[in-house]
Formats: C-alpha cells, sequence, structure tokens
C-alpha cells in the first residue's frame, strides 16, 4: 500500500477533506463526551484513510479528522485523550471464538497446551488430583488444553495407559486443544460402557489398539460417550467464566465476537451479565444444529429460532448486547495427524503415495445440507460452517451456491469456518457465491502438528495449506476468528502470522522459513479482516468495524504503531485502552 495512503491528514491541502468527514458544517455541534488528539487514527474506512482526531458523544463518533478541527468539540466536560502518535483503531471483532469454553478452561486442572513427556503430562494431571481435596472417588476429573500433537518424544501417541499411571480412582477425561479428541483412562472406558465390541458413532471413532481394544482415545462425536456422563458446570462457574471471558477479550481488544458454538448454560450466563449491564462486548451466538440420524432440517432450524426468542436481548443505544442470529454446522473433523478427520477430495497419502482414506463419510448429506441452508436463509439467519478439508469446503460452497438459487435476493452471510486444505478449483467460488471465509491466522506458520501432518497431505495439498492470501487474491472477503480456546487468546500474534508466515520462538529454529507458497496478507488485510470484514460478517458493517462518523465508538488504543513496525513485532502489541459504545471498559496501568 502506498506510504501517502498513511500520511497523516493534517498535512497541508487535506483540510477540505477532513471537514468532510465531520458532520455538516452548518450544524453548531454540541460538545462531545471525548476528544483522541494527536493521534495516528487508522480507520479502515473504504479508502484506509489515516486521519488524527476522533470525537465521540453519546456512544457515537461524530468526527474524524485533523486535530484543529476536533477543537470545535471540545468544551468544559469533554474528556480530551492525547494520544502522543499511538495508533487508534477500530476495536477488534473475532468472527469464531469459544469464549465461554475460554472461561471455563480458565478454571480447570491446565496443561496449558504445553509439549509433554509422558511423565511430564502424568505429573501435571497427578498435582491437579491431589491439590482437588474436595472430589470424591466417582467424580470425573477434566483436564484442558492438551496438546496432543506436541507430545514428547516426537511421534509418541498417548493411550489410556498413561491415565492409568496417574493415582487416583477417579475417571479421567483430557481434552485436546483443538477440541476433537479426548483420552479417557480405563475407569472412564468402563463407566461409559466402551469395549471392543461397541460401534463407532455417526461421525466418530473409538480409536483402538491392534487387537481391537478401545485406547481411551475418542475423536469426533465419540467424544460424546463420556461427555453424557459429566455434569454439566453450575449456574454459578459458567457465571464467573463468562466474567472471564469478557476480562480477557477487553484485554485483547475484542469488542464484538461470535460464540461458534453456544449452548443454554452459556447463553443463560451472558443474559445475566446482560441484564445486570456488565457486557462489555457485543455478543453474537451460533446455535448448534447437529445431525444424529433421522435428521430433521425443518426441527433443527426450528430449535435455533426457538432460542434466538428466549435469548436475544439487543443493545440499547450503543451499549452492547446479546444476538443469536447464526445456526452452527459441522461438516467435518480436522486434517491434522493422528485425528486425519477432515474430508478431503483426494485420498489422503501413505508411504508416499495416494492411499484410501478420504477422511470421514459426510456428517450431513448434500441433500441435507442444502435443505439446511435453504431453510436457514428463509428465516433470516446466517448459516456458519465447520469445514477443514478441501472436500467439506466444496460441499459448503455447493450448499451455499443452492442456497443463493433459492434465496438470490436475501442477505444471508455464509461463513465456511478454517478453510485449511481448499481445492485450487474453489479459490474464486468464495467470491463467486458469497461465502466468507473464517480464518484462523496463528495457524499459517510452521509449526510440530503441521511437520507430523505434510507427509499424508501430499505435495500439493501441503503446498496450498492455509490459503489465506490465495483466496484474498481470488476475490475472497476474508474473516478473522481465533477460534480461543484451540489456542491461547493472542490477536496480534495472529496478525503477526498472517503476514508473514512464520514460527516464533524456539519453532522458528526448528521449524524455519515460510508456511507453503501463500504469499501472506499485508499488515492492512490482515486489519481489515479483523475488524470491517469481521463486522460484515456478522452484519454490523455499518455500525462498527471501521471509524467514521456516525459509527459506534467501537474504538481501541495501541502501544505501537501496526504500520511502523516490523511485522515481527506485531506479536508483542499490547492494548492501553478498549471502549465500546463511548465507554471505556479497559485501561492499561499507566495510560
Amino acid at each position: 500500500m502506498k506510504a501517502s495512503r498513511f500520511a497523516l491528514l493534517a498535512f497541508a491541502g487535506l483540510a477540505p477533506a477532513l471537514l468532510a468527514l465531520a458532520l455538516p458544517a452548518q450544524a453548531k455541534p454540541q460538545k462531545a463526551d471525548t476528544v483522541f488528539l494527536h493521534g495516528y487514527v487508522y480507520t479502515v474506512d473504504a479508502a484506509d484513510s489515516v486521519a488524527e482526531a476522533v470525537a465521540v458523544r453519546d456512544g457515537q463518533i461524530v468526527y474524524v479528522g485533523a486535530d484543529d478541527g476536533a477543537q470545535a468539540w471540545i468544551g468544559k466536560a469533554t474528556r480530551v485523550v492525547d494520544l502522543s502518535g499511538r495508533l487508534l483503531m477500530p476495536g477488534l471483532i473475532d468472527g469464531h471464538m469459544h469464549p465461554q469454553a475460554g472461561g471455563l478452561r480458565m478454571l480447570g486442572c491446565n496443561l496449558d497446551y504445553a509439549a509433554l513427556t509422558q511423565a511430564e503430562f502424568q505429573a501435571r494431571i497427578q498435582k491437579c488430583a491431589d491439590d482437588d481435596k474436595t472430589a470424591g472417588p466417582d467424580d470425573w476429573l477434566i483436564v484442558i488444553n492438551w496438546f496432543e500433537q506436541g507430545a514428547k518424544p516426537e511421534g509418541t501417541v498417548l493411550t489410556r495407559a498413561a491415565l492409568d499411571g496417574v493415582r487416583t480412582t477417579r475417571p479421567i477425561k483430557v481434552h485436546s486443544s483443538f477440541g476433537h479428541s479426548d483420552l479417557t483412562n480405563t475407569r472412564g472406558l468402563k463407566l461409559a460402557g466402551i469395549t471392543r465390541d461397541t460401534p463407532d458413532p455417526k461421525d466418530g471413532t473409538i480409536v483402538r489398539d491392534a487387537s481391537g481394544e478401545p485406547t481411551g482415545l475418542l475423536q469426533e462425536a465419540a467424544q460424546d460417550l463420556i461427555d453424557k456422563l459429566i455434569p454439566a458446570p453450575s449456574v454459578e462457574m459458567n457465571y464467573k467464566a463468562t466474567q472471564l471471558a469478557l476480562k480477557a477479550m477487553r484485554e485483547q481488544g475484542i469488542t464484538s465476537f461470535l460464540d461458534a458454538y453456544t449452548d443454554i448454560e452459556t447463553l443463560t450466563a451472558y443474559r445475566t451479565v446482560v441484564r445486570e449491564g456488565g457486557l462489555t462486548a457485543r455478543g453474537h451466538f451460533a446455535v448448534l444444529i447437529d445431525s444424529p440420524e433421522g435428521y430433521d432440517a425443518g426441527k433443527a432450524v426450528a430449535e435455533v429460532l426457538r432460542q434466538k426468542a428466549e435469548f436475544d436481548r439487543p443493545g440499547v443505544g450503543a451499549a452492547p448486547g446479546m444476538t443469536v442470529d447464526t445456526a452452527k454446522l459441522f461438516l467435518d473433523g480436522v486434517y491434522s495427524a493422528p485425528a486425519y478427520s477432515a474430508m478431503m477430495i483426494q485420498p489422503y497419502f501413505e508411504h508416499g503415495r495416494p492411499g484410501h482414506n478420504r477422511g470421514p463419510k459426510p456428517f450431513f448429506t448434500d441433500d441435507q445440507l442444502q435443505d439446511t441452508l435453504v431453510r436457514l436463509a428463509a428465516v433470516g439467519l446466517n448459516p456458519h460452517m465447520h469445514a477443514d478439508g478441501d472436500g467439506s469446503v466444496r460441499q459448503g460452497l455447493n450448499a451455499v451456491a443452492a442456497m443463493r438459487k433459492v434465496h438470490p435476493g436475501e442477505d444471508i452471510r455464509p461463513a465456511i469456518a478454517h478453510d485449511e486444505i481448499v481445492h485450487s478449483d474453489d479459490f474464486p467460488r468464495f467470491a463467486e457465491v458469497g461465502a466468507l471465509p473464517v480464518l484462523s491466522f496463528q495457524w499459517e506458520r510452521p509449526s510440530v502438528d503441521i511437520d507430523q501432518s505434510k507427509p499424508a497431505l501430499g505435495p500439493v495439498r501441503a503446498a496450498l495449506m492455509e490459503p489465506a492470501a490465495l483466496l484474498e487474491i481470488n476475490g475472497a472477503r476474508i474473516v478473522y476468528g481465533s477460534d480461543w480456546p484451540v489456542d491461547a487468546l493472542n490477536e496480534w500474534l495472529a496478525l503477526q502470522i498472517a503476514v508473514t508466515r512464520t514460527a516464533i520462538g524456539d519453532d522458528a529454529v526448528k521449524y524455519p522459513g515460510r508456511l507453503g507458497i501463500d504469499p501472506g496478507l499485508t499488515v492492512a488485510q490482515a486489519v481489515r479482516a479483523i475488524t470491517f470484514n469481521a463486522a460484515y460478517s456478522l452484519r454490523q458493517e455499518d455500525r462498527t468495524g471501521s471509524i467514521e462518523v456516525g459509527k459506534l465508538a467501537d474504538l481501541i488504543v495501541l502501544d505501537r504503531n501496526l504500520f511502523k513496525i516490523k511485522p515481527e513485532e506485531i506479536g508483542g502489541t499490547q492494548v492501553r485502552l478498549t471502549m465500546v459504545g463511548g465507554k471505556v471498559v479497559y485501561g492499561a496501568e499507566g495510560f
């Protein structure tokens, strides 16, 4: 992007253009509640304009322009913030995350995404068991954030034997950080009634050893076999988790989000927070549409509408609210080793050649998926589809195309999340059918899990994996979604990786170079993905996502200018202030 587009608008000759950004000149302005001065205001408007000052009144942006023009908005009661050249930009909008799970994980036995040996794995869980003095012998011990692919030494596959080595009679569930597998001990298998004769459930796998015995690893829908035995978190715990999640989000600068897989307990907790006036980000929630035997699309969509009617709480004025406007559908699992549960067009490789495994059978038939999307469009709900492999991505694109034929004029914002493996023939189809790729940029770097999975992908898919810029080049509107807590919540590191596509820390030495042939996004493209484009995906681009007169004052101030530093320094960004609807919800110490 040309340097002149980032020049401060205070430069000579630009004053008339600035005045056009403000309210009509003939109207004598009322004084603002807050005025930001002397900043680098990156607006994310259509021209990626840069300004110096912003004025806020009643939760809305009333002026964007030069410092001189902002003086008219300053009164005796106006709070004036001297940015001293800092970057002011729109608040972050996370288009795919699981904040309630993130909050709950802060309260549990946490392996912190660490790469562990079996002995370290056992020791960490043993400490959790020893520290919990209140649990009975039959109470489940829940362990979270297990980096399954990072087991050391490389290639280690843990089984129930690792958990049987923990000194406890309690059943144990260890949940992988990427969310698609659980490991349980022998006690857990017995309580769930899982034996060598137990059939795999629809859309799931009970992993077995060479003799046919369950190893304790349960993939995809097979997790439900033990999950149904575990009591749901209490109302109090869910409420505390919501508060923790909101705190984590505002510290990151997140002012709007999509909870991409909600439940009644989560919706109840957020409704309580809304009633108390404590919501600090605009919440959107996706109700799961599952695909059991005998699936009925009509009943499934009706249930989404029922939850929408019960829990929808739009914000009043500039205040944030909660909106149930999305349906979540899983089309497959993940391509990563050892699961290989993403649906592929061509088989996974075995021993350097294409094998016979294309991943799971479709979770939805084509007819079921297309019928569901048509019904969702008819009632104004956005479909949000998990699709990791190129086979499921194509199925999702086909379903969106079918939906558009039936509802050509409806304003539906269908999303296909993750898109880690996309066939090159389908790169232009996102733009053609109006589907939004929602991508987790932090995965676009060399890493141990990618290194383990590349042989099964084969050379072509490995070269094209995580195709953010390749999709953007082909006209797709890229949206960012962290998928937290699959990874630790660090939006700024994700933006860095979107641009560099390189590993960080020790991994940069072990896994050097860039990932694949994708050229990476520019800083401006990455920022737009997590602001305006994400606002568009939530149908709120007319109110948020950019700094423009008339929009809500969802703003953040950073400790560094993303456009004036090396891309490798973006990940260290710290948020100094977060404002939602003109209200400061987070201020860093000393600012």
